[in-house]
């Protein structure tokens, strides 16, 4: 394995070693490689071949079909696919009480779905309960200006041109700040929740 693959795998592997509160020297110790070996393939910067790996796991207790399959699942394959988002077309949504257009609604299983949402709640009491999305998520304020509230954080002014990436599992709600429409391109992580 060379290149990005030795990479995440060596990252994987120094992962499980410092959740262990294991020493390179210990890890070398337990698995019979030299420390200088292990720390190189920690980086990136050695191939990790079999031997190596197998003998790496058995050090630190896990299952190399764990680490094989994990790194088959970051490991990006190219689709080819695409959807085109052009303006006021995409399927009609609502999150919370934003309406928008979802855009990509015809593909599935993506990554992250985005959207373009008119933000029409001008406070808290207008808006009604924070929102939670699945993961991570991006808000880029198109036009006018949106107040991000979360349970984590002070509010946070959007202008024009502002963009924000937070975790959306934590509640929060988002409001027009300011005189006029207020839209935003949202992000979130995966398929679309548009439940309120």
């Amino acid at each position: 394995m060379r290149g990005q693959a030795s990479e995440r795998t060596g990252a994987a592997i120094r992962k499980l070693r410092l959740a262990k509160g294991l020493t390179l020297a210990e890890l070398g110790a337990a698995s019979g490689l030299p420390v200088s070996t292990i720390s190189r393939l920690e980086l990136g910067q050695n191939a990790l071949n079999n031997e190596k790996l197998f003998r790496l796991c058995r050090a630190l207790d896990v299952d190399v079909s764990g680490i094989v399959a994990e790194q088959a699942d970051r490991t990006p394959v190219v689709s080819g696919r695409r959807a085109v988002f052009r303006a006021g077309e995409g399927d009609e949504i609502q999150l919370g009480p934003h309406a928008g257009r979802l855009g990509a609604g015809e593909l599935l299983d993506k990554t992250f779905t985005p959207m373009v949402l008119e933000v029409s709640a001008a406070s808290l009491a207008d808006h009604g309960p924070m929102l939670t999305s699945p993961g991570e998520a991006h808000v880029h304020v198109l036009s006018g200006e949106a107040v991000l509230h979360s349970q984590l954080y002070a509010p946070l002014r959007l202008k024009a041109g502002d963009g924000v990436y937070f975790d959306a599992r934590s509640p929060y709600a988002l409001v027009s700040a300011g005189p006029g429409a207020t839209r935003v391109l949202m992000i979130q992580a995966g398929e679309p929740s548009t439940s309120s």
